[in-house]
């Protein structure tokens, strides 16, 4: 009897072990117009997956808006300047460095997150970017880092957006928490 209670005993806590090993990390935007959430590629991108994350840990994206919206495109996010209401400077802001890209073979197909950067590919510090639609004439340009799993419907509500001429939601669709969690 107590063989068995003890064979039992180790075989529910190796599966309560091996279940916080496989837990995976991923990354969760709560939006005034909802959550995404999303699942890192660490492989695909290991350097921007570690710098997104050490953002996020910060709470560098915090009460951050989507400052870009194209309707067709994509969504893009993550500029410290957005924290203001002077909207002439939002999209020219970053973490004060900038990580080399790592553009892999991940195709930039609807849902896919990615780091924008200037005309330097090795420009991108915390902007990003997520697609709302196919968009591969980005793919090996851009380095992909994740994929939207749950909150595609949001991301489509933001795109949807009235926006100015520079492509700016006329109203602020703020980022009001960034955080990662266990899945």
């Amino acid at each position: 009897m107590i063989k068995g209670i003890t064979f039992v005993s180790l075989f529910l806590c190796g599966l309560f072990f091996s279940s916080l090993v496989t837990a995976e990390e991923i990354g969760v935007i709560k939006t005034n117009l909802g959550t995404i959430k999303i699942k890192f590629l660490p492989k695909a991108a290991p350097g921007h997956v570690k710098n997104f994350k050490k953002l996020v840990k910060s709470g560098f994206y915090d009460n951050t808006t989507f400052h870009r919206v194209i309707p067709g495109f994509m969504i893009q996010g993550g500029d410290p300047n957005t924290k203001d209401d002077i909207r002439a400077n939002d999209g020219m802001g970053g973490p004060g460095y900038s990580i080399k890209a790592e553009f892999n073979d991940i195709s930039h197909k609807r849902g896919i997150v990615s780091m924008a950067r200037s005309r330097n590919p090795d420009s991108a510090g915390s902007q990003f970017f997520i697609c709302v639609a196919d968009s591969i004439f980005l793919d090996r340009q851009y380095t992909v880092f994740g994929k939207v799993i749950e909150g595609m419907d949001v991301a489509d509500k933001i795109v949807s957006v009235k926006r100015d001429g520079r492509d700016n939601p006329l109203k602020k669709v703020t980022m009001l928490k960034v955080s990662t969690e266990k899945q």
